[in-house]
């Protein structure tokens, strides 16, 4: 995860509440399983909210607060 994303989730988990994790595709290839990489490696970094893609490339602050309060 890029470091804007990562502080604007930390931000907005402080603020909100939510915890969130983060995983790194290419850790992931190195370690056999390039799936990962191989779906989100050129969208990085991914938002999924609920086991569903949310937004990509860069954390769309207005849309995840919304979706967050749905």
């Amino acid at each position: 995860m890029c470091e804007k994303a990562g502080a604007v989730l930390t931000r907005l988990a402080g603020e909100l509440g939510f915890e969130f994790s983060s995983t790194d595709v290419d850790a992931a290839a190195a370690a056999g399983d390039p799936s990962l990489r191989a779906e989100y490696g050129d969208l990085v970094p991914v938002v999924m909210l609920d086991g569903v893609q949310h937004g990509y490339w860069e954390v769309d602050e207005t849309r995840l607060r919304a979706d967050l309060a749905s």
